[in-house]
């Protein structure tokens, strides 16, 4: 198993991964959020392949303050093998290496089962309320 950089040429298997991990919704197309991660130099799609195919991925960035973690997904046949914790130490190592103090993530808050996923990783929750607003 290595874990490298996504090129353009893995979209279409990313996304298909991130579809199989119910990480995707109607309302929020990955191909923007794959075009918006390589036009503004703030982050990086890391995947996990096995085999030469992509059996996992964590698209990690910073906004300047923090670092983000989003799109944590590990291909159902490739669960309980360690890649999932590999591909967020590969996140957090990305922040470290930029100076980026904290990571954060936000999962929705009725996936129990990821959020103890997380949990055994340490992270918290945290005393913040995230607030949104569409601008589209």
């Amino acid at each position: 198993m290595i874990i490298r950089e996504a090129t353009a040429r893995d979209d279409e298997a990313v996304v298909a991964l991130w579809e199989t991990s119910g990480l995707t919704r109607p309302w929020n197309p990955p191909a923007r959020d794959l075009a918006l991660l390589r036009s503004s130099g703030h982050g990086v799609l890391l995947v996990g392949e096995q085999d030469g195919r992509i059996v996992g991925s964590v698209m990690v960035g910073h906004d300047g303050h923090r670092g983000w973690i989003y799109y944590l997904a590990v291909a159902p046949e490739a669960r309980r093998s360690g890649l999932g914790r590999r591909l967020v130490a590969e996140a957090e190592a990305w922040c470290r290496l930029r100076g980026v103090p904290k990571v954060q993530l936000m999962i929705r808050r009725d996936n129990e089962a990821v959020r103890g996923v997380y949990e055994r990783l340490g992270y918290e929750e945290q005393a913040v309320l995230v607030m949104g607003k569409w601008l589209s």
